[in-house]
């Protein structure tokens, strides 16, 4: 790997430490800004170097620095809400491969992108979140309210936020190409 290519994957993963500590709590899953930056690297950095960022924070916050929205170490892949960092790098995949596979251009199309990341996302969240709460946690959560918290309550903010993403990708896709990737692998 180049320099760059290791420096950029570094920053993506930054950002989504930094969007974990901008959240609105909820029950049981807090809402934060962290898939902004799934969105971001799987449209501007491609599906590899996207998903290695995401790869990297998971690893980073598994290693003990206090990067989730609720700490780190690696006694946190027993928490509830671990799915959804594993959902983080498999959804940054899918969004650069969709819209790289599909030369998805325009705002409508990055959306319908960003929406299948969100659906990886929340059904690995949500199938991790269901599993911890009955089999780690001990306190079993029905179907119908591990998807109430666990998609329901969240979904809203994250829609918007995709819509948002969407039109930032927009924006600077032609320009993040030209500029920041020139010689990266």
């Amino acid at each position: 790997m180049k320099t760059k290519t290791i420096a950029f994957a570094a920053l993506f993963a930054a950002f989504t430490a930094v969007g974990a500590f901008i959240k609105i709590p909820i029950p049981y899953i807090p809402f934060t800004l962290q898939i902004l930056s799934v969105y971001l690297a799987g449209a501007l950095l491609g599906p590899k170097l996207g998903s290695l960022s995401q790869l990297c924070y998971v690893l980073i916050g598994l290693a003990g620095l206090p990067v989730f929205a609720e700490g780190g170490g690696p006694s946190y892949i027993f928490k509830p809400t671990f799915g959804y960092l594993i959902g983080f790098v498999l959804g940054a995949y899918a969004n650069g491969w969709f819209i790289q596979k599909f030369h998805l251009k325009s705002v409508y199309s990055i959306f319908l992108a960003n929406l299948s990341t969100l659906l990886i996302v929340y059904f690995i969240g949500c199938t991790w979140l269901y599993g911890a709460m009955k089999w780690m946690v001990e306190k079993p959560l029905s179907l119908h309210d591990t998807l109430l918290f666990g998609f329901i309550f969240p979904v809203p903010g994250d829609l918007i936020i995709a819509f948002i993403s969407a039109v930032i990708i927009y924006k600077l896709e032609t320009r993040v190409k030209n500029t920041w990737m020139k010689g990266a692998a």
